[in-house]
């Protein structure tokens, strides 16, 4: 597998059979304001472009992406390999090797999640409405499920124990400003989420989504979380030269592109 520099692959500790990358701007043939590596179909982008730019993540990754249609909810898709690109959902899971699970994001949170028994993988498009309405929790659902499928002796506290998580690129907790009515939707699940919340001009706030995203994720039951931790070096919205935001150049520029995070099994 050949990646561009400045893509991601996840320091965690996940088994040998699981491989997981996150894509950046670069290395792609779109032209401005995609420049260079858009994956979204749905961003007005070149579709010669777009077709040519997953045909090259294909050959990176040595196996198919599958790219969801994502509307911000919580379905979870289980793939095999009838399953088609632009399928609806916003979390998928894998058991078989040569997909991808992949989530295109330009400013909301991807979430990979690993098992420890190497068989199962998964990943959610989490953004503030997705994690408002449970995305995370469904898809630790779906995974109990393919587990129990295999080790019926296994429970949903149990695999959450045995889950690994990582968290990658988002709009950082010094851009994400929101209205009132995002914190009440986090505030009314759980009490715990107004510490992510600090109150900014006109009654609006700034929202920490990897704070949230933890906090669920402990709630869960899953302590094994790796990746963004808030700081700077994680914000799509100021590392302007290396990732697409949707916040920042939607206005200005009409739209933007989409990197991918992708979790597979070998």
């Amino acid at each position: 597998m050949a990646f561009t520099a400045d893509w991601i692959v996840p320091e965690w500790a996940a088994p040998a059979s699981v491989r997981a990358v996150f894509t950046s701007r670069s290395g792609g043939v779109s032209v401005a304001p995609f420049d260079s590596f858009n994956l979204g179909n749905h961003v007005r982008d070149a579709p010669a472009a777009v077709a040519r730019n997953r045909e090259q993540l294909a050959h990176a990754l040595g196996r198919r992406p599958v790219f969801l249609e994502q509307v911000h909810g919580t379905a979870v898709l289980p793939l095999d390999s009838d399953t088609l690109d632009g399928t609806v959902a916003d979390a998928c899971l894998s058991t078989t090797p040569g997909l991808a699970c992949t989530i295109m994001v330009a400013d909301c949170l991807p979430v990979l999640f690993a098992h420890t028994s190497g068989a199962v993988v998964a990943a959610a498009h989490a953004g503030w409405r997705g994690l408002a309405q449970g995305v995370l929790e469904s898809t630790l659902s779906a995974l109990v499920v393919a587990v129990q499928r295999t080790d019926p002796a296994a429970t949903p506290a149990s695999v959450a124990q045995e889950t690994l998580t990582w968290l990658g690129p988002c709009i950082g907790p010094t851009a994400f400003e929101v209205g009132a009515e995002v914190r009440e939707a986090f505030v009314a699940r759980r009490a715990e989420a107004q510490k992510a919340f600090e109150a900014s001009s006109g009654g609006k706030f700034l929202a920490n989504l990897p704070a949230l995203a933890l906090g669920q994720l402990g709630a869960m039951g899953i302590t094994q979380v790796a990746g963004n931790d808030g700081t700077a070096p994680w914000c799509t919205f100021t590392q302007s030269s290396r990732f697409f935001s949707h916040r920042r150049d939607a206005a200005d520029l009409g739209s933007t592109g989409r990197m991918a995070a992708c979790i597979w099994l070998v």
